[in-house]
């Protein structure tokens, strides 16, 4: 089978090289020709227009979109649409807000197009050797692709969630939740720096990662941030907000549902544009570990 890949960003590049590695064959394309430059050198078919690409797909069309969310999917899904015929498939794999993903897969269905959103988890290193991905869509182009689906994913990592927009709208849920785990790490480092003991924050990070309850991935990249940025010092504690929390907070607000940690980790984030706090700066660390997420520094 061979797998359209469309955006080479940090999670589309490693996404690529892990399709590649598992047996599927990668037909891939980015906007800029540098990033199709540096891929066709680690072996991949690399394509500097969206019609060289189509054109070397299987007869059913298999399109993962890795571009940001918004009006750049609503782009690339036009450009697409006169290569593409019924039946063939578009998987949008960003961070789309869920009501956007209902209405590309309703505008597709029309057409005879289906359309998968995939929430995909486990920042870069998990689309490089193995995602967690909630798949929202048609039950017959799922099955479709299950084989591929489990490929790349880590055991128990792959769930289709059910009609079109509840992958998005499951992994909206999981970055919530993210937030508030984030915040109470950082929290937690502050009290910890504050104290009256002179510790080694990464070292207490690696054993929280062994044994203990909170162990887990996010406190095993906790301790990475302080491998990689000492005492963090030099980190400008500003927490960018992508969006997913925001959405959550208003879908928690429409439905009636209290979700005071996540509305409080969302508004930290905001705050956090004119603040000095160390938590701030461990949640910033953080996201840079597991994303790339920009990292303000001084």
């Amino acid at each position: 089978m061979k797998i359209g890949i469309i955006g080479l960003g940090k999670m589309g590049y490693n996404l690529a090289l892990n399709i590649h590695d598992k047996g599927f064959e990668v037909q891939a394309y980015n906007r800029s020709n540098e990033k199709v430059d540096e891929i066709i050198k680690d072996g991949i078919n690399g394509h500097y227009t969206i019609e060289s690409l189509t054109d070397a797909l299987d007869d059913r069309k298999v399109i993962w979109l890795m571009v940001p969310a918004g009006e750049a999917v609503d782009s690339v899904i036009e450009e697409l649409l006169p290569r593409l015929k019924t039946g063939d498939i578009i998987i949008d794999g960003g961070n789309s807000k869920y009501e956007d993903s209902i209405a590309r897969g309703n505008y597709l269905h029309q057409k005879g197009i289906y359309f998968l959103d995939a929430g995909t988890s486990g920042g870069i290193e998990g689309a490089r050797n193995g995602a967690c991905i909630m798949v929202g869509g048609d039950t017959d182009a799922v099955a479709y692709l299950e084989d591929f689906f489990k490929a790349i994913t880590v055991g128990d990592g792959f769930l289709h969630t059910g009609v079109c927009g509840s992958g998005h709208y499951v992994k909206m849920i999981h970055n919530g939740i993210e937030y508030g785990m984030m915040q109470a790490i950082g929290e937690g480092f502050n009290i910890l720096k504050e104290s009256r003991f002179d510790l080694d924050y990464s070292a207490v990070a690696k054993v929280w990662s062994n044994g203990s309850i909170i162990r887990g991935l996010l406190m095993e990249l906790t301790e990475q941030a302080f491998i990689n940025n000492g005492n963090l010092e030099n980190i400008i504690p500003i927490i960018d907000a992508q969006g997913e929390g925001q959405w959550t907070v208003e879908e928690a607000i429409r439905l009636n549902v209290s979700v005071p940690v996540i509305a409080n980790s969302l508004f930290v984030r905001y705050a956090s544009k004119d603040s000095d706090k160390f938590s701030d700066k461990v949640v910033a660390a953080l996201r840079n570990e597991f994303g790339g997420h920009k990292l303000h520094v001084k």
